[in-house]
């Protein structure tokens, strides 16, 4: 069971130059649900994965209300998970300011198909 990220993009950019021990963008999406990919607004989509090959060891959000949370001390992070994050945010971030779209679906592989909704 693990946390899958996708992203799209109108940006022609190939993200894969950024790819590195800690983040990876690949066209290869495997076994994605088509549910997932129709979701996708934009005509370059990416699969996002960290260091463990799927998207578990990025930070999550905590909820969607509360959004991401500061680490704490109950829970044990990794320095190069958040650092991993930064390197998503700091791209993702960076498409924006130029001026391009971007969206994102994060889904957990237990989802089933009724339980897709879109937040975008």
């Amino acid at each position: 069971m693990c946390y899958l990220i996708y992203i799209s993009t109108d940006s022609a950019e190939e993200l894969s130059q950024h790819n590195s021990a800690l983040i990876r963008f690949e066209k290869n999406f495997g076994n994605c649900m088509p549910e997932v990919m129709d979701l996708l607004l934009y005509e370059y989509p990416w699969y996002v994965a960290s260091k463990a090959g799927c998207s578990c060891t990025f930070r999550h959000l905590s909820s969607i209300e509360l959004g991401f949370a500061e680490p704490v001390d109950w829970y044990e992070e990794s320095s190069d998970e958040i650092e991993a994050t930064r390197i998503f945010y700091d791209i993702a971030s960076s498409l924006i300011l130029s001026g391009k779209n971007i969206d994102c679906i994060e889904i957990w592989t237990e989802t089933r198909k009724n339980q897709i909704v879109s937040l975008i």
